[in-house]
Parts: structure tokens; C-alpha cells; sequence
């Protein structure tokens, strides 16, 4: 990492107004805050160079992303790494979530600035949903860990990593629900003293019981909840009318009840509710409603930059031709790039052919296309057609969560010119 960094002189103004908006009158008072020097917050807010850990701690502190504000172009203020010469950091291989203090990060604003203000909010519920590999798990990790700095607990749950048993009845689901948040908070198990219940109320009355009566008055402070690929739930009908209701009731109930306004939801899925639920009881249609889209040209080019790599517009629309501005796709042609291992040219002529940088990604989806023939089928009539079609809405849900189409109203076509490439000759 740098030794010190800057701020970039037009973000100057920026980080000055996020002084008083943070509740900073004085930039002594930011320095008492973080018991740092006065000097060292002056430097900060007029572009001067400062350590790099308290050049991160002020941006937190005033709510601000390190590297949307950072110079990092000015070598003379770099440590090169010895394993990587060319880049004043390490290289990522972007795989699952970006880590919460990478510099490959890139903000979509304001998705991340209106999420932290509301997260602060009592009783709030936060809906995040885009196709897989677009950044979801990276946002909720970074408004749970916004949510921590302000005094709240924060607690992941992914629903992939639930075993199949899990599934088998909404009790056994519920108790595995109750469990997992207590456990992750450290608090002693006591389910067995609230399921009781289950047998005369059901099960969604004991776990809002084991909620009411125990873990949240156990809890010193707020628990904020992030539900992680909740489109599992889906799968079984016997399962989601009630865990969707539940969360629903929950978050009205902060409306009504003290001890319901410390807890906090985020819920994160891939796809369309494409499921049947009672408008009055779905968590789907309240609070605020967050639809993750790819990258633009210009944060495509803000990416190059951190990857120390002196692109125009051209080659950045070069590469949007091929795979759109979709994250994952974008960051591993740059990854591999940056690397030395390509150049942009044979990353385009190979994208879509078992020796391109894609073939493992392109793999994978085929073999979860394959576990699903209807999916194949329809995906390769998408990929070979010249126009829009029209697809059954479960099917066109199910693509669209794996990032592989594009939506305009009722139609779809390919995501990108790369899955039309593959998909067309899959045989």
C-alpha cells in the first residue's frame, strides 16, 4: 500500500463539505475525534499527503470511500510491492466478495451513500437485488460494517450455505434461523425454552417470540441482519409464505414496538420475486429498494486507473462490446491484463473459446444450465435469435439471476455480445 496518499484536487471540495455534514464544525474537532493531529486533518481536506491509515480512518469517519477520493497516480508517493512492480498494491483475482478494504471497490453512487444513511435508521429494511456476480455480498458487507461503526451488531446469513436439511419444514428452517443469529452474537441457545409454542401458535409466532422475549433484550446494542441469497428460500413453497411473512411482521412491528426498532434487515437476491405472495405480507414492497447496475464507461475507466493502466475510452468500449459493464467479467479481463498474462486484443479474440480468460466462468454457467435443460434450451434460443424473445417468466427469471440476459419489458436478449458468442455454438 502507499506510504501516504492524497486527495485528488477535485475531490477537494467534497471531503471539506463532508466535514460539517458528518456533525464536524471544526477540523479540530474531526482530530480530537480520531486523537490525530490537527496538522495531519488539515493536509487531508487540502490535498496534501498523509499517512495512508489516517488518510482511510478520515474517509470513514466522514463517510467517504478512500479510494474514490484518493490520487493514486503519483508514483513518487508509492511503495511498490516486490511481487508486483507495475501497481502501488496488490492484485486481486476477483473472486466472491470484495474485501472491505480493497481499492477495487468501485462506488455506484448514490446506492452506497443513500444505504448508509438508511441503515442508521430504527427498524430499517434494505432490498438489494441484481444477477449474480454484480456486487451484491460486497454492498451488504459494506453497509453492515457502516452499520458497526455506528454501534450496531452485524450478522451475515447465506442461505446457500444452509444445508438441505435445513429445508425439509418451515419449523426446522425457523429453529435453524433463530440459531444461526444467536450463535453469531454469542448468545447462549434457549431455543428450547420458546418453542413450545410452535405447537399451539406455529413456528413464526415462537421465533418472533425468540426474538421479542430473548434475543434482542439479551442484546446491548442494535442487530442488524443480513439475509444473503434469499432467492434459495424460493425453491420451497412450504417454507417461504412463512419466513417472507415473518419478515414482513417484523419490520411493521418497529412501527409499533420499542424493542422491534433495534433490529435492522437486509435482504439480498439475485432474481424477480417470481413467487406468489399476499401483497400484506411480503417483504418485497417495502423499504428502500436497491437494483444494483453494471458499470458505467466512466467507472469502468476510474477501475483502469486503479489497476495502473493507461486507457482511453476506446479500449474501455472496446472491452463493454464483449461483456458490458458487468463487474465480475470486466474486473478479470483487467485482473489479467494487469498481470501481463494478456493484452486487451486476445482477451476479445479468445473471450468466448475454451482458451480464453472466460472459460471458466462460461463453464460453469453451462454446467448449471445443463443440471436444467428448459434453461439450455431457452438460453440458446436467446443467444441465436437476431431479436428480443419472449420466455416464460420463471425461465426468464432464472437466467436473468445468473447475469446471462437482459430485460426490456417482457423480452430478453444475451447480457452481452460474449454470451451470445458461447451460447449460439453450445451444441
Amino acid at each position: 500500500m502507499p506510504r501516504s496518499i492524497r486527495v485528488r484536487p477535485e475531490c477537494i471540495s467534497q471531503v471539506k463539505s463532508a466535514l460539517p455534514r458528518n456533525g464536524y464544525v471544526r477540523q479540530s474537532d474531526l482530530a480530537e475525534s480520531l486523537q490525530i493531529s490537527q496538522s495531519t486533518v488539515s493536509s487531508f481536506l487540502n490535498g496534501r499527503p498523509v499517512d495512508f491509515l489516517n488518510f482511510t480512518e478520515i474517509c470513514r469517519t466522514l463517510g467517504l470511500e478512500w479510494q474514490d477520493v484518493a490520487n493514486l497516480s503519483n508514483e513518487n508517493e508509492s511503495v511498490v510491492l516486490p511481487s508486483q512492480q507495475n501497481i502501488p498494491y496488490q492484485l486481486e483475482l476477483p473472486e466472491g466478495q470484495v474485501e472491505l478494504n480493497s481499492p477495487y471497490y468501485i462506488n455506484r453512487p448514490p446506492i452506497e451513500t443513500r444505504c448508509y444513511e438508511e441503515i442508521k435508521k430504527l427498524g430499517s429494511l434494505i432490498r438489494i437485488k441484481a444477477p449474480r456476480q454484480m456486487g451484491k455480498t460486497s454492498l451488504m458487507a459494506r453497509i453492515l460494517n457502516e452499520s458497526q461503526s455506528h454501534g450496531s451488531y452485524a450478522v451475515t446469513l447465506d442461505f446457500q450455505l444452509a444445508s438441505q436439511q435445513i429445508f425439509t419444514s418451515a419449523d426446522k428452517f425457523l429453529r435453524w434461523f433463530c440459531a444461526s443469529v444467536a450463535k453469531t452474537v454469542n448468545i447462549p441457545n434457549q431455543l428450547d425454552n420458546y418453542w413450545d409454542l410452535a405447537g399451539i401458535l406455529g413456528s413464526n409466532m415462537a421465533c418472533k417470540a425468540y426474538f421479542e422475549e430473548y434475543l434482542l433484550p439479551t442484546l446491548d446494542k442494535p442487530l442488524t441482519l443480513g439475509l444473503d441469497e434469499v432467492d434459495r428460500v424460493f425453491e420451497y413453497p412450504d417454507i417461504y409464505r412463512d419466513f417472507f411473512g415473518l419478515l414482513r411482521a417484523l419490520h411493521e412491528e418497529a412501527k409499533r414496538r420499542d424493542i422491534w426498532k433495534k433490529l435492522r434487515l437486509i435482504i439480498v437476491h439475485s432474481t424477480e420475486v417470481y413467487v406468489p405472495l399476499d401483497i400484506n405480507q411480503s417483504p418485497f414492497n417495502v423499504g428502500l429498494p436497491i437494483e444494483l447496475p453494471e458499470f458505467t464507461l466512466e467507472q469502468i475507466l476510474e477501475l483502469t486507473r486503479r489497476h495502473q493502466l493507461k486507457w482511453s475510452d476506446v479500449e474501455v468500449k472496446q472491452l463493454m462490446e464483449m461483456v458490458g459493464g458487468h463487474p465480475f467479467l470486466v474486473r478479470l479481463a483487467l485482473y489479467y491484463i494487469t498481470h501481463g498474462d494478456v493484452d486487451l486484443p486476445q482477451v476479445l479474440q479468445t473471450a468466448a473459446s475454451d482458451s480464453g480468460i472466460y472459460k471458466d466462468y462460461l463453464r460453469r454457467q453451462l454446467l448449471i444450465l445443463t443440471q436444467q435443460p428448459e434453461l439450455l434450451a431457452a438460453m440458446k434460443a436467446v443467444a441465436t435469435a437476431s431479436n428480443y424473445v419472449k420466455l416464460p417468466s420463471f425461465i426468464k427469471f432464472k437466467l436473468h439471476s445468473l447475469g446471462l440476459i437482459q430485460m426490456q419489458e417482457d423480452e430478453v436478449a444475451p447480457l452481452c455480445k460474449l454470451h451470445r458468442l458461447y451460447f449460439s455454438a453450445v451444441q
